[in-house]
């Protein structure tokens, strides 16, 4: 009789997970000091070059939000049928190759002092498109290659991956932005391909289907009903739309950074990373001691103290206080993303996984690019510290009201319940 191969103690124990792991982290790297740099640039560019007052600056810093999310909104529903009908790693591939082309361009373009608002808002509808191909098919990765008993500590893991890009990426990109400008992009572009290297070693992965695949059209209409129609889901996903869409101050550092803390590029990539240290200390610790019991209340809780801080930043006016908010900000935002990304993977059977990761995407998306647009539309009638107060506050008050609407998330008490609950056939 033949022993069965017993289970890994941790994901990091299979290699192809460790591969993963370290595409993530160049992905995130790469992509969000593009990200910072080039909301930095178009603030920067807004009032030097283009003579805008900090009002009207900082709104061109709410329409480059828009400009990623209009994309984004058309897409989604390709995005994740995509995931669920091609090879994932192919999808996750062509999006990283997308990046690394708009990497080549800004830093060509910054290089030869050809940089105009136009090609930075084009540029990052680009960015906006390749993202929303990217996040479904690398998120519905994990599951195909993960044993489910180790997933959510393969989540947890992950987002360690993608905090530790966060920090590290704005942080030393800044730096390098204030000895040589198009530096970091020639650099981000480098690690794009790495990335892309690293996926493709990856063993075919791909949705499992029953039976032959559905029409395009029909995948895309499943998966938003599948979503509509589990109101645990739809609560998870709503709450994390409408509480980062007011919550979202980093929409505002780089105003911050230059007209109130006067700290410059360098101080706006230190401002980034502090949110995301605190989000990697706490993944981190919730790969070490996973959360067991009462999740859905301390999501919920997670959210409010995500809010709580948010205030705080808004109100302060020292920098090392400033930072210290941001990082508490980014450790209460870990703890709900950990908790609802472990919930909704779990809750999803795998033929839909890549769609309703893309749903789930969207609603993450809508929350951070059009929250920069509410913030910059607030910020432009009441002043930048009015437009994140007010939002720390809507964020609070959502959770608030997510939590009588939708008491399905307060009475998720394990991972477990979860998973069982997700074994059972859709209806």
């Amino acid at each position: 009789m033949t022993a069965e191969p017993s289970l890994p103690s941790s994901p990091l124990h299979l290699p192809e997970f460790r591969r993963l792991w370290v595409a993530r982290f160049l992905s995130v790297f790469s992509t969000l000091s593009m990200v910072v740099l080039i909301g930095y640039q178009t603030y920067d560019l807004a009032r030097s070059d283009y003579g805008m007052d900090p009002g009207r600056a900082a709104f061109m810093l709410g329409l480059l939000g828009a400009a990623q999310f209009v994309p984004l909104a058309v897409l989604t529903p390709l995005a994740g049928v995509a995931a669920d009908r091609f090879d994932r790693r192919y999808v996750v591939v062509c999006a990283n190759l997308v990046d690394c082309l708009i990497a080549l361009v800004i830093g060509f373009a910054t290089w030869s002092d050809a940089l105009t608002l136009p090609l930075l808002f084009t540029l990052a509808a680009m960015h906006g498109a390749a993202r929303v191909f990217n996040g479904p098919a690398l998120s519905a990765i994990a599951p195909n290659i993960v044993p489910a008993p180790l997933l959510p500590r393969a989540i947890a893991l992950s987002s360690m991956a993608w905090q530790i890009g966060t920090v590290a990426g704005p942080a030393i990109s800044g730096l390098i932005f204030g000895i040589h400008e198009s530096m970091p992009y020639f650099i981000a572009a480098g690690m794009l391909l790495a990335a892309a290297t690293l996926i493709i070693t990856i063993r075919p992965v791909k949705a499992r289907h029953d039976g032959g695949p559905a029409h395009p059209f029909r995948q895309v209409v499943e998966g938003f009903r599948f979503v509509r129609g589990n109101r645990f889901l739809l609560g998870c996903i709503t709450l994390d739309l409408f509480a980062v869409l007011l919550g979202g101050a980093t929409a505002m550092l780089p105003v911050f950074a230059r007209d109130v803390l006067h700290v410059g590029a360098a101080g706006l990539g230190v401002m980034r990373g502090a949110p995301a240290i605190g989000a990697a200390l706490t993944a981190a610790f919730l790969s070490w001691r996973p959360l067991e019991n009462n999740v859905g209340v301390k999501m919920l809780w997670a959210v409010v103290a995500f809010g709580v801080a948010t205030i705080a930043f808004g109100l302060s006016r020292s920098f090392a206080l400033s930072l210290l908010c941001l990082a508490v900000l980014g450790a209460a935002d870990m703890i709900s993303v950990f908790i609802r990304s472990s919930l909704v993977q779990l809750y999803t059977p795998d033929n839909t996984r890549g769609r309703v990761s893309a749903i789930s995407g969207l609603a993450i998306s809508a929350s951070n690019e059009l929250g920069e647009l509410q913030s910059g539309l607030v910020a432009a009638v009441i002043g930048a510290t009015g437009a994140v107060v007010f939002g720390g506050v809507g964020a609070i008050f959502v959770t608030a009201l997510w939590a009588l609407i939708f008491p399905e998330l307060r009475r998720a008490r394990t991972f477990a319940v979860q998973y069982q609950d997700a074994k059972e056939p859709a209806p």
